[in-house]
């Protein structure tokens, strides 16, 4: 089998690269050796739903664009000097074993792909690069943040891409990259930090769609709204994945700048790259910022919430105060009235037993009996400050 040349984009070792002898995609070829081996019903099904797209590059110009990863594998076995670029979306597991057979690639890195939901991180396996990606997007219907994750291989004459969820959409990167051949032309390194700056600009409109949120949180905290503490809860929950996200990605960006020298990296993507991690510690920066600001807010949003639960409690008491005057005034007017009651109800029950019936001073000494016993009780009461 012809031997390939490692790309010195990405190492600056010469030593030939050899594929796997055998194709390990499909059955056995049984067929003349002019037609390639057919793969069956099911996985050709498969190639179709998780291959989003798939192209041949040589010298950053596309010369084919393969269906199935079966036809990709066995066009690049044809070149000598190509480049085969692989987009897929949540592909089934042996759509990734023959990926690994193919491009020999670490049992690791599979079973991260496989198994997605993993931190932002750059390994090398030898000769390939083995990146996880976080990115995100801002749905303005929902006012939330959704995140993907983003899986890429990068050979010597191969980039694998495997997109877990809908971000980041890496149309646009092909297109543009497709459009500017002199770059393309420096090989899978020059794709990777394409697709990482696609991956860092699609921060910038979910860093300004959460500092609109940020803003209309405090109005809603000062205004008093009571769903805001969840809002803010809810919004807390995805900064600290944006966290996640970026953070790790200034450390990787390092990293690769750190190997500049080591593996030759030409200088144009040596600019590319500077400018991807001066862009990453801003958003990293500024999602750090959000972070605190939303602490902040929270802790202002539960004084406020205190204070004003406080002033209730006040009210509530002031009104309870106000409400045991009334009632003692209405009691001891309440027992003043009643004094004359019972001694009219007592002298109005006409027995004839009662020596005060027959009494010529019976009425003025009832009358003035009263009188005394009213006065009495409401001096009491006035010293008491119930009157």
């Amino acid at each position: 089998m012809p031997e390939r040349r490692a790309r010195p984009a990405l190492s600056p070792k010469k030593h030939a690269w050899r594929r796997p002898a055998a194709p390990p995609v499909g059955p056995p070829v049984t067929a003349a050796p002019s037609e390639p081996p057919a793969a069956p019903a099911e996985a050709q099904a498969a190639d179709h739903r998780s291959v989003v797209q798939a192209a041949l590059y040589r010298d950053g110009r596309r010369v084919s664009s393969p269906v199935t990863l079966a036809e990709t594998f066995r066009q690049l076995r044809e070149q000598h000097d190509g480049m085969a670029w692989i987009g897929l979306q949540g592909p089934t597991e042996a759509e990734l074993f023959s990926l690994a057979a193919e491009f020999d690639l670490h049992p690791l890195s599979i079973e991260d792909a496989l198994e997605a939901h993993q931190r932002p991180k750059l390994e090398r396996y030898g000769d390939t690069l083995f990146v996880v990606l976080r990115a995100a997007r801002y749905l303005d219907a929902a006012e939330e943040v959704d995140f993907g994750e983003l899986h890429v291989f990068v050979g010597p004459d191969f980039l694998i891409t495997v997109r877990h969820g809908a971000a980041p959409d890496l149309s646009s990167v092909r297109r543009r990259m497709e459009k500017t051949p002199e770059l393309l032309a420096l090989g899978p390194e020059a794709v990777l930090y394409a697709i990482l700056d696609a991956v860092v600009d699609g921060y910038i409109p979910v860093v300004q769609g959460v500092q609109i949120d940020i803003d209309e949180i405090e109005t809603e905290v000062f205004r008093g709204d009571p769903e805001v503490s969840r809002r803010i809860y809810e919004l807390s929950r995805e900064m600290v994945e944006f966290q996640r996200a970026t953070r790790p990605l200034v450390g990787m960006l390092h990293g690769l700048m750190a190997g500049f020298a080591k593996y030759g990296t030409d200088e144009e993507l040596q600019r590319y790259l500077r400018d991807v991690a001066d862009h990453v510690t801003h958003t990293s920066e500024r999602v750090d910022g959000f972070r605190q600001a939303l602490t902040e807010i929270l802790t202002v949003n539960a004084t406020l919430v205190t204070q004003q639960q406080n002033a209730e409690m006040r009210a509530l008491a002031e009104a309870g105060f106000e409400q045991n005057e009334e009632i003692k005034k209405i009691s001891s007017w309440a027992a003043i009235l009643f004094a004359p009651t019972l001694v009219g109800t007592i002298y109005g029950m006409n027995f004839d037993a009662m020596p005060e019936l027959r009494w010529v001073f019976g009425y003025p000494f009832a009358v003035a009996l009263m009188a005394v016993v009213c006065t009495s009780l409401y001096f009491i009461f006035k010293r008491r400050d119930w009157l």
